[in-house]
């Protein structure tokens, strides 16, 4: 970000305060959307990323691109129950538009985002019978993880692929293992609002389940 004339005028102290009282803005204004954000995913409320989604379409950040990865996830599911035929134009207009902001934000996703969401991409649109690249989806993932071996985001991702696989692609075991590697990199603060922590944390209990069944 480039000093505008009026920031110039004030100096350069003027300047670090100005720029730090932004910075705690919209800071602010993410925790607001974060913490919103998540108690509709908590409460099973999708309607609310729908809209934020939307409202978002012309301005998108980093950091919405891992909402729209979450609302192609539901939005493909719901399309693919019985009797939910309808949304499938809807569910393809989503991914669609997901594919091309990650196209669009390339350059400066956070390192290993761009392969992870690519990876989602080819999963959504495989079942919505759009493209055939289940192993391509696989190899994504595994190098979103090799690129960001401490992004607890991008280890879950892999875990989720594991996690719904079929073999010999699957295992629940493997996919448990990454779990719990990125439940650790979780405990961090800033991760508290964050979705996926939430979903990593389901997902370790449903693993445990399963193998415990086995």
């Amino acid at each position: 970000m480039r000093p505008t004339d009026h920031y110039a005028k004030i100096g350069a102290w003027g300047y670090v305060i100005a720029a730090l009282c932004i910075s705690l803005s919209l800071s602010a204004q993410s925790f607001v959307a974060d913490r919103g954000l998540f108690d509709a995913y908590v409460n099973e409320d999708m309607s609310v990323w729908k809209e934020y989604i939307d409202s978002n379409d012309q301005r998108l950040t980093t950091n919405d691109l891992l909402y729209e990865y979450g609302y192609c996830g539901y939005i493909v599911a719901e399309a693919k129950k019985d009797g939910q035929e309808a949304l499938l134009p809807e569910a393809k207009q989503y991914v669609q538009l997901f594919r091309q902001h990650i196209e669009d934000m390339r350059q400066i996703l956070p390192v290993g985002h761009y392969e992870m969401y690519m990876s989602a991409v080819y999963v959504y649109e495989l079942r919505l019978h759009e493209s055939i690249h289940p192993v391509k989806a696989m190899s994504l993932a595994k190098d979103a993880t090799k690129l960001a071996p401490q992004d607890p985001i991008v280890l879950s991702y892999y875990g989720t692929c594991l996690f719904y696989a079929p073999k010999p692609f699957g295992s629940k075991a493997e996919a448990l293992e990454w779990f719990e590697k990125a439940e650790i990199l979780f405990r961090e603060a800033k991760w508290q609002y964050c979705w996926i922590r939430e979903a990593n944390e389901m997902y370790i209990k449903q693993c445990r389940e399963k193998l415990k069944m086995q």
